[in-house]
């Protein structure tokens, strides 16, 4: 047998070769930067399971956001952790709540910057789920009105995009009658249009405290064994009127955001969630691995999975990385 005429190995012999014919290009523009509000001025906590990471003021996140933005980073998603929790997370909707705070804070400072908020009641609610409670469940219905009102002051607060992640039925639509109504039809909803019920979410539930206190999310979170019902629930979320899809978790759920992907021709969104960031950081520190180019590596796979962009805990490493 001739040896083979194809020689794949000739345009991998040096780095301008592999960069001619690179497929999949990560650049800062695909980046998004979740951060933590708290109330206060000048704290920045750090947050033990999540190393470098911080539970930050809003004049903290202003400066992080800038630091963001100077890097190319286009967005930032804010979260919020209230001083005070009640049974129906009135402080996600307040028109002086902590991320309402943070996004006048970031925008004051950075205009230009995408400020994207999280629209979600459990880490308001003292109970710890995404809803109003009704015996020992979840009232999804009673829950909408709740997530509307959070997305509107959010909104009137300065947000550019609003995000629920609350994965109950029909908030999308709830969200996008409610905005429209309030004169706010330009902006855009980044759907978790499939959010998975996932171990990888414990240090982001650390982070902000939102641990559900009885139970588990399972009534409303996927089955992670589940990809027609990603399907279904993306189906939905596009008739609803979500403008970009998002998968979540990322790194486990490859398969999901390819076929999301290959299904629909809006944006779509993946989140690279606290526990895929924690292993990386925890096995750096070990010296298991070079958690730099792991982390790149992850990303890359994201990106060449279908992910248009990354919402994403190393966006600040990664935009350095890639700019020089």
């Amino acid at each position: 047998m001739p040896f083979p005429v194809q020689r794949p190995r000739r345009l991998r012999r040096n780095e301008c070769f592999r960069r001619l014919v690179r497929e999949t290009i990560l650049t800062p523009d695909d980046l998004i930067l979740p951060l933590f509000a708290i109330g206060g001025t000048g704290i920045k906590n750090p947050i033990e399971s999540m190393p470098g990471q911080y539970q930050l003021s809003p004049d903290n996140v202003a400066k992080t956001a800038r630091k963001a933005f100077d890097l190319g980073i286009p967005a930032v998603i804010l979260f919020g952790i209230p001083d005070d929790k009640d049974a129906v997370g009135s402080g996600a909707y307040a028109a002086g709540g902590i991320v309402q705070q943070a996004v006048k804070a970031v925008k004051n400072a950075v205009p230009e910057l995408i400020v994207i908020t999280d629209v979600c009641l459990c880490e308001y609610t003292d109970h710890g789920h995404c809803g109003v409670i009704a015996g020992q469940s979840v009232d999804n219905d009673a829950t909408l009105s709740l997530l509307a009102q959070t997305a509107v002051s959010q909104v009137n607060a300065g947000a550019d995009m609003v995000a629920p992640s609350d994965m109950m039925d029909g908030r999308v639509a709830a969200i996008r009658t409610a905005l429209d109504v309030d004169g706010f039809s330009q902006i855009p909803i980044m759907a978790y249009a499939a959010k998975y019920c996932s171990s990888y979410y414990g240090p982001f539930r650390s982070a902000v405290d939102s641990a559900p206190r009885f139970g588990d999310r399972r009534t409303y979170q996927m089955d992670p064994a589940n990809t027609d019902e990603a399907m279904r629930e993306v189906a939905l979320d596009v008739a609803e009127g979500a403008d970009i899809i998002m998968v979540k978790p990322a790194l486990a759920f490859l398969d999901i955001i390819h076929r999301v992907r290959e299904a629909i021709d809006l944006p779509v969104a993946a989140y690279n969630v606290s526990g895929e960031y924690a292993m990386i950081k925890a096995a750096e520190k070990l010296g298991w691995i070079d958690g730099h180019r792991v982390m790149l590596e992850t990303l890359t796979a994201i990106k060449r999975a279908g992910a248009d962009m990354i919402l994403t805990y190393f966006a600040l490493d990664a935009a350095r990385t890639l700019n020089e």
